[in-house]
């Protein structure tokens, strides 16, 4: 359970970060192609599966159903009803405590497996912030 939670937080950190850096100079592919990201639901749907068979600490299927909500969440709001609601507090905040919540979950647990897996997740966590920072400024003037 260990290995594939490290690798679904690799894969979910990377793709963020990606998605962030294109948000920048291309929004047109973010919003042609962003609902791919909501496919990550099948590791995190996959990994609550695995718990269940292998008996897993409960830490895992807890930070796996985050991250499951986390995508719910982004099918709703973006894909779904499509609504702005990085405008709306109501809505954004707990989007954004769920949002740190997961990536709180993909450094913890790896790290505490192993600290070089959780320095790993620890950096793409930064790099994922940074980018998603650096690309705001496009975001309020096109979102």
């Amino acid at each position: 359970m260990e290995l594939f939670f490290f690798i679904t937080g690799i894969i979910n950190s990377v793709v963020l970060t990606v998605i962030f850096i294109l948000r920048k100079k291309r929004l047109d592919i973010i919003q042609r192609y962003g609902w791919l990201y909501l496919f990550m639901a099948v590791p995190a749907v996959g990994g609550l599966i695995l718990h269940v068979i292998t008996r897993s600490s409960v830490q895992y299927p807890f930070c796996l159903g985050i991250f499951f909500l986390f995508l719910v969440l982004e099918w709703l709001f973006d894909w779904n009803l499509k609504i702005n609601f990085r405008k709306n507090w109501l809505l954004l905040t707990p989007y954004l405590i769920i949002y740190y919540a997961m990536n709180y979950g993909f450094v913890v647990l790896p790290w505490r497996y192993s600290p070089g897996w959780g320095v790993v997740m620890l950096i793409l966590f930064i790099l994922q912030i940074a980018a998603n920072f650096w690309s705001e400024t496009a975001w309020k003037r096109t979102g």
